[in-house]
């Protein structure tokens, strides 16, 4: 199978849990000594094959799951635990919820005793390319192949909405679950721009003629978490770039082509928010705030836009005062102009929060139930209603009460149809995360201009083609 290159070599690793006094086993590998090639161990627990039990699970094998807790909470994850325990009530289930995944996981893969389920998501995941180049991910295509929860006659993966099996697969096996059908936009609050009467801009020349409305108003057009989500703001500019080239844009990206990040529509994007840095569109201190920080900043006025995904009314409901109505809406990303090659209502959409069962889990067969139950029609809709987010499940938010964001994002999803785009280079190749991270940083910071931002990703694009050791993913 292909597999990409991970982002730290073995000694690399090595040197770095040691220094953290996380190294428990003389000699391991990178995360495993003794991990077995994806798709289970022999040691996983073991239960009879049926129609009410597809993947054989071992009803009183116990269940260990680890939670994310970020954007989504963890509250729906115990909801399916609930669902779990519900059809296996011997099993002994339990639930850990964290945001140091590395730095609690990593120990628990190389000593072979990693959970049952992991939720490798955040700032301090386990990238992807390590996970599944040291063969630590079991292969969830029996999954995908069992009938789901719902429904026998139906498969699992004919459950899901496009672009979640292609997402998760590395070579030819599929690994990873990314649950959520996450959608990228620009949010604003909908009575604000009411009360103002501003218009939600379609394209750059509005998007910028409106920030100077905004900044005469004396409040910030934009605001962005410069000490760890700068990069969040990448879907302003390299989402304009898309749509208005075409998915070609991007092809060329992940494709890791000469030239890629120097397409003239890429260029002019980035331009467009180098001249927002120089106009003052970005509120001021945004480059020491966290996330959450400048989040609640802009829920309290003191900006219009942030660039985001749809976790975000979720991750901030603990900010919103009693009695206010925000009104938390998205707006796609505006064209450059009308000649583009997408419409405007186009949108970003990636499958993401990775869902993987470990290969050298205790009860592996245990781990791919729980991940059934999580698509049925129950699990996925409980998460839509605690998270305000839609999962990528088929129907998961039909019928059921949506608060302000997700009826906004219900909508726009609605009206891109099958306008979508997404990119996977951050994905194949883990190199591009905190090079993002960075260089978005010094953009929007004003030490640097469109021109660097942009030699500094096809510098990287460069390096990662000319290396033979690393394995190539092409769309």
């Amino acid at each position: 199978m292909n597999r990409p290159r991970p982002g730290l070599d073995r000694r690399q690793f090595l040197q770095r849990l040691a220094a953290a006094g996380l190294l428990t086993v003389p000699g391991a590998g990178l995360l495993s000594a003794c991990a077995t090639g994806g798709g289970g161990t022999t040691t996983s627990a073991q239960g009879e094959v049926s129609a009410q039990n597809p993947l054989g699970v071992a009803a009183d094998a116990p269940l260990d799951v680890v939670i994310f807790n970020g954007g989504y909470g963890d509250e729906y994850a115990r909801f399916h635990q609930e669902l779990y325990k519900g059809r296996y009530s011997n099993a002994n289930v339990k639930h850990s919820a964290t945001v140091d995944i590395a730095p609690e996981m990593q120990p628990r893969f190389v000593s072979g005793n990693p959970p049952d389920v992991l939720d490798d998501s955040g700032a301090q995941k386990i990238e992807y390319a390590t996970l599944v180049s040291e063969n630590q991910l079991a292969d969830l295509g029996p999954l995908l192949d069992a009938p789901s929860w719902d429904d026998p006659n139906v498969p699992v993966r004919d459950t899901l909405l496009p672009g979640v099996i292609e997402q998760g697969t590395f070579g030819d096996k599929f690994l990873i679950l990314n649950y959520v059908y996450e959608t990228y936009a620009i949010w604003y609050s909908k009575p604000l721009f009411d009360q103002r009467g501003w218009q939600v801009p379609t394209t750059w020349d509005e998007l910028m003629a409106l920030c100077a409305q905004i900044k005469a108003a004396g409040i910030a057009p934009f605001a962005y978490g410069g000490t760890n989500a700068a990069d969040y703001v990448l879907d302003l500019n390299l989402g304009a770039a898309i749509k208005q080239g075409g998915l070609d844009v991007v092809r060329r990206i992940d494709n890791l082509e000469p030239g890629a990040w120097t397409q003239d529509t890429v260029l002019a994007a980035t331009q467009g928010v180098e001249k927002m840095v120089r106009d003052g569109y970005f509120m001021p201190g945004s480059e020491g705030l966290k996330h959450t920080e400048a989040q609640a900043q802009w829920m309290e006025g003191q900006a219009a836009f942030y660039v985001s995904g749809s976790w975000l009314e979720n991750e901030m409901k603990s900010f919103t005062k009693p009695g206010q109505d925000f009104g938390m809406a998205m707006a796609p990303v505006p064209v450059l102009d009308s000649s583009a090659a997408m419409p405007v209502e186009a949108l970003r959409t990636q499958p993401a929060e990775a869902f993987m069962v470990p290969a050298r889990a205790a009860n592996v067969n245990g781990g791919m139930e729980y991940l059934r139950i999580m698509l049925s029609k129950e699990g996925a809709g409980r998460f839509a209603e605690l998270t305000a987010s839609v999962p990528g499940v088929k129907g998961a938010t039909d019928g059921i009460e949506k608060t302000p964001a997700l009826d906004s994002l219900s909508a726009g999803l609605d009206a891109a149809g099958s306008n979508v785009f997404n990119w996977q280079f951050r994905t194949w190749y883990s190199p591009y995360s905190q090079l993002l991270k960075t260089e978005l940083g010094n953009l929007l910071a004003g030490r640097s201009d469109a021109a660097g931002f942009l030699a500094a990703m096809q510098a990287e694009t460069d390096r990662l083609a000319a290396d033979a050791n690393v394995t190539k993913y092409s769309r």
